[in-house]
């Protein structure tokens, strides 16, 4: 199938809850333990918890109704804003937010997180990041202002998380909606960005949704023309066994506006 048959997902959306019982659940069959949770949480871990990044608004832009790479902004951001493409994932993670009957367990990042900062008190963490999200908006990258009517703080730092890729129908598209998002962003912020190398799909209930297939030196490029320092990059290769999406290896990086 070629990519442009695939469905893109802010376009043509998913179900947020078979997302994340497939991607991002604690049970012991799923397949992205490391490249979905315990990799990407130690990495936002460490940069959060190195002092660098800190300031009063984080804007997290991530693909479906994820929250867990978060838990380690607490002490460095007072305001956390989310962007969401799609209605049914905002509902979702609101589910979560207001401590509603069904909404999604994240109980087993929770207590990852508070392992990872040594702490003991895992009700306090999550209490601590429902309260830290202050709004939870809906994106449209056909709009100049991409949240509409809804103005939004510049952003200390901004924080991505497997989104680019799946907007954007090849790379040239993919640098754009970089170059809208990073619009956000205050002179001399920084971002945090976590995303998958070489995918060009990912399937969620049966269906298949594109993914724009970029490396390494593509990534870094596309920093440097637009104006970021890169201070940390780092490449994990694949561990999972599944035939749900098709990346090589994860990436992490961070990087800041000169």
């Amino acid at each position: 199938m070629e990519p442009g048959s695939h469905k893109l997902y802010h376009v043509h959306g998913f179900h947020s809850r078979n997302m994340l019982d497939m991607y991002c659940s604690g049970k012991a069959e799923m397949p992205f333990t490391h490249e979905a949770l315990l990799y990407p949480m130690e990495k936002f871990h460490n940069a959060f918890s190195s002092g660098d990044f800190m300031g009063d608004v984080l804007i997290d832009i991530s693909t479906g109704p994820i929250i867990h790479h978060l838990y380690a902004a607490l002490k460095y951001f007072r305001n956390i804003i989310l962007l969401k493409a799609s209605d049914h994932c905002i509902v979702e993670v609101k589910k979560w937010t207001d401590n509603r009957t069904g909404a999604f367990d994240w109980s087993h990042t929770s207590t990852r997180a508070t392992e990872l900062a040594g702490q003991s008190d895992q009700c306090e963490t999550e209490i601590g990041l429902r309260a830290a999200i202050k709004h939870v908006v809906k994106f449209d990258l056909q709009q100049e202002n991409l949240t509409g009517s809804v103005g939004l703080p510049q952003a200390d730092c901004l924080v991505f998380w497997c989104i680019l890729e799946t907007i954007s129908k090849d790379f040239e598209e993919f640098v754009g909606n970089f170059r809208k998002f990073s619009k956000l962003l205050k002179p001399g912020g920084c971002i945090m960005y976590y995303g998958g190398l070489n995918c060009t799909f990912f399937m969620v209930g049966g269906e298949k949704f594109n993914v724009c297939k970029y490396n390494e030196s593509d990534f870094r490029s596309m920093l440097s023309n637009e104006g970021f320092v890169i201070t940390h990059l780092e490449v994990s290769q694949r561990k999972a066994e599944s035939d749900l999406l098709d990346f090589d290896s994860v990436m992490f990086c961070t990087a800041y506006k000169k």
